[in-house]
């Protein structure tokens, strides 16, 4: 799948993810990968801005943490980002059962 594709759906999967448990930018990738079965395999390039765009939104927070001599840094989602969260769900639960209804 093309990140093209996802044009409108990428934050709320990155706060889906993030919803979890808290991770690092590239643990982030790999989640989204694992979940879909392989069918997102987006590039740093892609999710990266969108994880400063979302902290920058208040939607996320960071912090540095160090593992294994590597800083990094670990986002996790904001009590905002948790009720925006849900009321994209509720958006995609809708769209997806409309044209669901019109493709049938």
């Amino acid at each position: 799948m093309e990140a093209q594709e996802l044009k409108g759906h990428l934050d709320a999967l990155i706060l889906a993810v993030l919803a979890r448990e808290p991770l690092h930018g590239y643990a982030v990738i790999e989640a989204l990968k694992a979940r879909s079965g392989g069918r997102l395999a987006l590039p740093e390039g892609t999710v990266y801005p969108a994880l400063h765009r979302l902290e920058a939104g208040g939607l996320l927070s960071s912090e540095w943490s160090t593992a294994s001599g590597r800083r990094r840094r670990v986002y996790r989602i904001t009590r905002r980002g948790e009720r925006e969260l849900g009321v994209r769900r509720d958006r995609w639960r809708a769209f997806s059962t409309t044209i669901d209804a019109v493709l049938a």
